[in-house]
């Protein structure tokens, strides 16, 4: 796993090489230069999105946390974690959700509640940005009249569309924890305090359980839809700082393909080198220069590791008092 990570990380450098050198890291600097420092706005503007998707959250875990022990605040900062561990750290992909089980559990005592949200959460989250890249091409279509990549890339949606079904269909019909409960138990004995910690057949049933409450799934998605719009104005109002402002719709379209891109390379370590390119790829089809996109991808860059390390280390500082608290126990 270490290798592979380490040959999606090498893959994403030379991309993100080759992108750089062919549009010039000079002309890109003075570009970056001249928007100065109100560029840092950008930060809590995605603070604002992760908040509506912390919400939807708070919708799953509702039914096991009634008196609201973990309010919105404190799942956004959980959110924040989770998004800079999956973002930031080479996890493959779960141990942002691994950590956000850890953390709500001091709120909410009941982990297999916890878990089972999350695990929802993941699910639902496969549906609204499945929605919101296919609200990205057809506006890629529509503002560019670009239809053969446009169609290129509806035709990938719909070929990849069973992969959150089946994974849903799974969820609600099968006993896929069960089954690694007991494979845990007969890996590490059933005394290991690890299998111990797994209820598998409770988990199963409160997963079930929420598939069955379309109207809790629905607010999610909305929640979720809602956070993934707002994030927009990260790309909306960046270009209009880098001096090439552009529409609602065509700052949309970039920001959804960028990220189904992300997704799509989620062997390459926080999407570094593609989600550079293929900023720079959109941007040349809504008429942006690709020195101007690769600035606005690299000040997106930069707002992953300035929202991101914080987060990281306030994470690693309740963890510490968390040990300290143990050892003077």
């Amino acid at each position: 796993m270490k290798r592979f990570a380490l040959l999606g990380a090498l893959a994403g450098l030379l991309i993100l090489t080759v992108v750089v050198a062919t549009e010039g890291i000079a002309e890109v600097a003075h570009i970056l230069e001249q928007a100065g420092w109100p560029l840092l706005w950008l930060v809590p503007i995605h603070l604002i999105a992760l908040w509506f998707d912390a919400y939807g959250w708070r919708v799953l875990l509702a039914p096991a946390d009634p008196e609201k022990h973990a309010c919105t605040g404190f799942l956004l900062w959980v959110a924040t974690v989770r998004e800079a561990v999956t973002r930031l750290l080479p996890t493959a992909g779960i141990g942002g959700e691994l950590v956000g089980i850890r953390l709500a559990w001091r709120r909410v005592p009941d982990g297999t509640a916890v878990s089972a949200s999350i695990v929802i959460e993941v699910m639902v989250t496969m549906f609204s940005h499945y929605l919101f890249a296919l609200a990205g091409v057809l506006l890629l279509m529509s503002i560019t009249q670009d239809s053969d990549h446009g169609l290129l890339v509806a035709i990938g949606l719909l070929l990849s569309l069973p992969i959150p079904a089946l994974f849903a269909y799974a969820l609600r019909h099968g006993a896929w924890f069960t089954r690694l409960e007991s494979f845990a138990q007969r890996m590490l004995g059933d005394d290991h305090k690890l299998a111990a910690l797994i209820d598998g057949a409770r988990l199963d049933a409160q997963i079930r359980a929420l598939c069955r409450h379309y109207g809790v799934l629905v607010r999610t998605l909305i929640w979720q839809m809602t956070g993934l719009v707002v994030g927009t104005l990260e790309v909306w109002w960046g270009l209009s700082l880098l001096g090439h402002p552009v529409g609602f719709g065509e700052a949309l379209a970039i920001e959804a393909l960028t990220l189904a891109a992300r997704q799509v390379a989620f062997f390459i370590p926080a999407g570094l080198g593609v989600q550079e390119a293929v900023i720079v790829l959109l941007g040349t089809s809504f008429g942006i220069d690709p020195q101007t996109s690769l600035a606005l991808a690299l000040v997106k860059r930069a707002r992953e590791v300035l929202f991101g390390v914080p987060a990281l280390l306030s994470w690693q500082w309740v963890e510490w008092r968390q040990m300290r608290r143990r050892v003077a126990g």
